[in-house]
């Protein structure tokens, strides 16, 4: 987007903003519109499709369809006929998805031999008007540019509003440690609590922009938006820089608030929360009261347990910038990644998918949107995730206003593949967030998994500790892990074999390797052939 396209985005925003920060919501008016969105899933899906597919001649999706010799009444009947989910399972079977790497533009469409050439702009919503642009995380791969306006913003705070009641933190004190424009997630929150006239006390970020072309534009966009805010009467928060080595910061600042409140919220990814409680235990702060709420990662067993071990609460979110909030965390929750799934503005059905390079296959998640304000159009996409989808009753308010689906277990079925064989879900997670650091000290923090090519093209896989670590003998380590994938699944005694006779698994002592959006990975792919695949 050039410098006019830019003037006229902030310019559509500055108009909003007034309206939005005046006309806020209260939690009965929250309820009731999810109430609505939920009773017009069918109607507001048949919408999407009409006019933002059908009546969109440059619809990506739509070259799917004519191949799958279905038309809009098409969808009609089925969605009358059958419902919603099974129309998409249909669809799904009739070769009308997209997978995650098409969804990015990363690779074209190829279906019965047919090549759609695709990139991560034709996917956007032709109808959203932009207010401005973020990127999303790049886990595995570059980050995507991406529209958000306030109407979107606005779609989401609903149920955020539900979920801090739910939690009892609404209202509550609030920090954020969050990034600054261009990632999307700091602006995102203020904005988000601000429709509801809450709004964060402390903005800690630990980004910079790059690049000086880079750094002014974001800097003036940031500050723009700040102070927009601000002349609108909203106090929105002025970033602080606080690195990730300086957590302790932020746990200062929540031990000092809870010494006169009876709680406090601090909005941040899984990483830096872990990140905030070790640093509170080491300086003795009683974190009782505090709640995190984020996601950007899974937020495995030992991930939750740093966090309440430091007297802290785990409130997980589940989204990705593309779509919005999946979901968020249930109230009375099985374990520490349990999630209502917001079915008001999404449809999820699950589907068969042959991990890249591995012959195991996973139920992959693949998404839908509803609603008109979502910032791309989704239509069957992967997400590259994969999980449990629970129906069941857990008795929170979540629940009680229509929310009745839960995922669980939430992983990415690409992240957990090296050296030619795939570790599905928690087993290389298990062993590196609880096996070592109950054996050797630290951190889930302080272990990583990377995944590397030598000067010979030779794929080796690298095993990173944290260099603060006394470790004596570090064959010790190669050893414990190797014996533990033993004990593992088939799978994990496979890469165990192979990575025993082919001496791949190497230890360095250097910190664990942080994406651009400061997660944590479990496996890093380290870059190749010019091509950034973190």
């Amino acid at each position: 987007m050039g410098i006019l396209g830019d003037i006229k985005m902030y310019g559509r925003f500055a108009w909003g903003l007034r309206g939005f920060l005046q006309n806020t919501i209260t939690l009965e008016e929250a309820r009731e519109t999810v109430r609505r969105r939920l009773a017009e899933r069918e109607t507001n899906f048949l919408r999407l499709v009409e006019r933002g597919i059908f009546g969109y001649p440059r619809s990506p999706y739509l070259p799917l369809l004519k191949m799958a010799g279905c038309q809009f009444g098409d969808i009609q009947k089925m969605v009358k006929d059958r419902g919603l989910e099974d129309t998409l399972r249909a669809l799904r079977e009739a070769g009308v998805y997209v997978t995650f790497e098409e969804f990015k533009g990363r690779e074209s469409i190829e279906r019965n031999g047919r090549v759609i050439p695709v990139e991560a702009r034709d996917f956007d919503n032709p109808y959203l008007s932009q207010c401005y642009q973020t990127e999303s995380g790049g886990s595995t791969g570059a980050g995507t540019r991406v529209s958000i306006d306030l109407e979107h913003i606005a779609s989401v705070a609903y149920k955020t509003m539900i979920a801090f009641a739910a939690h009892d933190v609404l209202y509550a004190p609030m920090a954020l440690w969050r990034g600054i424009l261009p990632v999307g997630t700091g602006i995102s929150n203020i904005l988000e609590t601000a429709r509801f006239a809450s709004f964060p006390l402390k903005w800690f970020t630990y980004t910079r922009n790059k690049g000086l072309r880079a750094s002014v534009k974001y800097s003036l966009a940031n500050h723009y938006i700040i102070t927009l805010g601000r002349m609108f009467g909203a106090p929105f928060p002025r970033p602080e820089m606080v690195s990730l080595d300086q957590a302790a910061v932020v746990a200062r600042w929540a031990s000092k608030t809870l010494e006169t409140h009876a709680a406090c919220l601090i909005r941040a990814g899984v990483s830096q929360a872990v990140r905030i409680c070790v640093a509170a235990r080491e300086e003795g702060l009683d974190l009782t009261g505090a709640a995190f709420n984020g996601g950007g990662e899974p937020p495995t067993p030992a991930k939750v347990n740093q966090i309440t071990g430091a007297g802290a609460r785990w409130i997980p979110n589940y989204s990705f910038v593309e779509a919005g909030r999946i979901g968020m965390g249930c109230a009375r929750p099985a374990d520490g990644n349990d999630v209502h799934f917001f079915s008001d503005f999404l449809a999820l059905i699950q589907y068969p998918r042959r991990v890249p390079g591995a012959v195991i296959t996973v139920d992959a998640f693949c998404f839908t949107t509803l609603l008109a304000t979502s910032p791309k159009i989704l239509l069957n996409v992967e997400s590259d995730d994969y999980g449990v989808i629970e129906n069941r009753s857990c008795g929170c308010p979540l629940e009680a206003v229509g929310f009745t689906q839960h995922l669980r277990h939430i992983y990415s079925f690409r992240k957990l593949t090296g050296e030619g064989v795939t570790l599905v879900g928690g087993e290389m997670i298990h062993i590196l967030e609880e096996i070592l650091p109950a054996r050797f000290g630290g951190s889930p923090l302080d272990y990583q998994l990377m995944e590397e090519e030598d000067e010979k093209g030779i794929t080796r896989l690298t095993l990173l500790i944290s260099p603060k670590l006394e470790i004596a003998d570090e064959k010790a380590v190669i050893q414990v892990v190797l014996e533990a994938m033993g004990r593992s699944s088939v799978a994990a005694e496979s890469a165990r074999t192979i990575w025993s006779q082919a001496k791949t698994l190497q230890i360095k002592r250097i910190a664990p390797i942080l994406t651009s959006r400061g997660k944590l990975m479990t496996l890093h792919v380290a870059q190749r052939s010019g091509r950034l695949s973190t």
